[in-house]
């Protein structure tokens, strides 16, 4: 049977969809990169905000529509969030929460069938065609966290760890299989190993020296559980010089509201050790706005904490209310009209600190992990990652292979929001 692989939200999304097409190819099913041609459709969902929630209720409605015939699973957090609303929408026939999706790939056969069939690895397709370079690994689930504004605590469970020996092991199969990036990837990854008496760093460190990957890198890392020691991990130049460290506000007062447990100040010297420790970081962050209560002088503070931060790239998102968390219940909510304008302030700092990032590279050669390409005037566009992960693309003849290589490339001018480069033969 085929199957095709869809889903929203986060890279912990991917690495579980990365990881059920793997375990679908062994038992018989080919995967597919439109869902016309599926007779399965599986989509990860996500609910962390409401917006997230109705993309995926109009996912499954487009899937249904594009391809009529096709039994729909849904999974992820929208699954646990809206488990009947999912089951009542056309087309689905089965509907896994997050604590059932473990067995996703067991409860697939057992419905419609498999046969193991190892040799079929070689056979995976869109939408991991591309991502055979890169791939997503999940070593952690849950959170202890309190954030008031978060529904992952409770639709995650708590903190749980994968073995470090089995990460290893799952490290291997994956560069067995081709992939030259591993990217590491959890709900509260910085937490790893508390409840398996292991910790992030034991983990990285065993990985780097253990395996051959070509390049590590560390998903989303919730900054207060970070010790100054780790940064020494980045003397192994394998392990890319990337690291998104959410902040959601740059305001004192609002972060003690949103039951962080970080100040300003103490990310900020966070910040400062990081980048002593790894001189061409990319350092990126969230950020909210329009929490309640989120004064004109709160918003400024935060504003100016994000200029003075200088990161490489935002990700910027209004406030949405959750059922079921603390700050759903708060008053003195922003209204719209302010929210608008204080997200276009943000994206306007954001957008000139992420130019200046970038041309602080213009001139270096950097090691490329090139990915994929278009059609361009008759030659290839290639897109690719540098170490530090910003975006590169470079021209070539329309018969040059660059997929799945590292390759030294000059960054030589700035386009848009990437960097433009040319191969260092």
């Amino acid at each position: 049977m085929k199957v095709y692989l869809d889903f929203l939200g986060c890279r912990l999304n991917e690495a579980e969809l990365q990881r059920w097409a793997r375990g679908l190819v062994s038992h018989g099913y080919e995967i597919v990169g439109e869902a016309e041609d599926a007779d399965i459709c599986v989509l990860n969902t996500c609910a962390v905000t409401a917006q997230a929630s109705r993309k995926s209720r109009q996912r499954v409605r487009h899937l249904h529509r594009i391809s009529p015939g096709c039994h729909i699973v849904v999974a992820g957090c929208d699954a646990t969030f809206e488990r009947d609303r999912m089951s009542a929408q056309p087309g689905v026939s089965m509907v896994l929460d997050n604590f059932e999706k473990v067995e996703l790939v067991e409860r697939i056969v057992e419905r419609w069938g498999g046969q193991p069939a190892p040799a079929a690895l070689d056979q995976l397709g869109h939408p991991f065609e591309a991502g055979r370079t890169r791939a997503f690994l999940k070593v952690q689930d849950g959170c202890n966290n309190r954030c008031t504004y978060c529904l992952v605590r409770i639709l995650r469970g708590q903190e749980r760890s994968m073995p470090l020996p089995q990460v290893v092991a799952e490290v291997r199969d994956l560069l067995a299989m081709g992939y030259r990036e591993v990217v590491l990837t959890g709900v509260h990854l910085a937490s790893y190993g508390r409840d398996v008496g292991s910790s992030l760093k034991d983990l990285v460190s065993t990985i780097l020296a253990e395996t051959r990957v070509p390049r590590l890198r560390l998903s989303s890392l919730e900054p207060w559980d970070i010790e100054p020691d780790f940064f020494e991990l980045w003397q192994d130049e394998r392990l890319g010089q990337h690291l998104h460290l959410p902040l959601q506000s740059g305001s004192d007062t609002v972060l003690k509201r949103m039951g962080r447990k970080i100040t300003a100040e103490q990310y900020e010297r966070l910040v400062e050790q990081a980048r002593a420790a790894i001189p061409d970081l990319t350092l990126t962050t969230d950020i909210m706005v329009g929490f309640p209560g989120e004064t004109e002088e709160e918003f400024a503070e935060s504003l100016d904490f994000v200029k003075r931060m200088g990161f490489a790239h935002v990700h910027l998102f209004p406030f949405s209310p959750r059922p079921g968390t603390p700050a759903a219940r708060m008053g003195g909510r922003v209204d719209g009209a302010t929210v608008e304008r204080r997200l276009k302030a943000v994206r306007e700092v954001a957008a000139e600190s992420k130019r200046r990032h970038l041309s602080r590279f213009l001139g270096q050669v950097r090691p490329v992990l090139w990915e994929s390409w278009r059609p361009h005037d008759g030659k290839r566009k290639w897109f690719g990652f540098t170490d530090n992960y910003l975006r590169v693309t470079v021209v070539t003849g329309a018969d040059v292979d660059l997929k799945n290589r590292i390759l030294p490339t000059k960054l030589v001018s700035l386009a848009d929001e990437h960097l433009e480069g040319e191969l260092v033969l």
